[in-house]
């Protein structure tokens, strides 16, 4: 038996990526969730028909679709301890992340006693234009913030990643919209966890982005991250 592992995506409106995504993902995942969080299109259909399980969340937002992920593993757990995964790997919907380095992303975790493994977009690595100016900003700022303030070693706040199941849990997830990353990654600074990065390629994404396609988007997105920070270093 290997590693229980379980894979999380949140999407809404991903009809045209969805169906890449699961075909892309190692036959080394136990289970694969896709949260569907208000899609108008074929994104159920097609998930389905890729295998995965889909589950419904009808409040937007990032967080709400990955919590509701976690209830239903919790849930299901607590009927049936041996399905309880060891580990849960986040992963977009959209085809901007490269599912295939599922096992080298998971593999610090097995083989090297982390807790949590992010999947750094490299530039050297990335298309061009996967990542947009404000995208690029934002990140920019947040690690640099957390480098200066917490003394982290972060350079990206990748949606890609992956994290101990039991570790997930205790950090008591509280961000239901855009700064689930960062509250992940602030309280495994607090938490004194075991972290690392790994490289990793990034492409364009299919369709148009939730986040950064959007003046809203960006505007929330940025206040979340530079209020999570701030929560962090003054109001612990």
């Amino acid at each position: 038996m290997g590693t229980k592992i379980t894979v999380i995506i949140p999407a809404i409106n991903e009809a045209e990526a969805i169906g890449l995504v699961l075909s892309d993902i190692p036959k080394t995942a136990s289970q694969i969730i896709v949260v569907d969080n208000g899609s108008k299109d074929n994104t159920v259909s097609v998930a389905r028909k890729h295998g995965a399980l889909v589950l419904h969340e009808p409040r937007r937002g990032y967080g709400y679709a990955c919590m509701h992920a976690l209830e239903y593993i919790q849930e299901r757990a607590q009927n049936n301890p041996e399905l309880t995964p060891e580990i849960i790997v986040f992963l977009d919907g959209d085809y901007s992340d490269f599912p295939q380095y599922l096992d080298t992303l998971v593999d610090p975790i097995n083989n090297q006693g982390m807790d949590l493994v992010l999947g750094a977009r490299a530039p050297e690595l990335m298309e061009p234009g996967a990542m947009t100016l404000p995208q690029r900003f934002g990140n920019g700022l947040a690690t640099w913030l957390m480098r200066h303030l917490f003394g982290a070693r972060y350079s990206d706040l990748g949606p890609f990643r992956a994290i101990r199941y039991d570790k997930l849990m205790a950090m008591k997830m509280s961000d239901m919209t855009y700064g689930w990353t960062i509250e992940m990654q602030l309280k495994a600074l607090s938490m004194n966890l075991n972290y690392t990065e790994i490289k990793v390629p990034y492409r364009n994404r299919i369709g148009v982005s939730k986040v950064s396609g959007t003046v809203k988007g960006v505007i929330f997105a940025g206040v979340k991250i530079i209020g999570w920070i701030a929560k962090h270093a003054f109001f612990k």
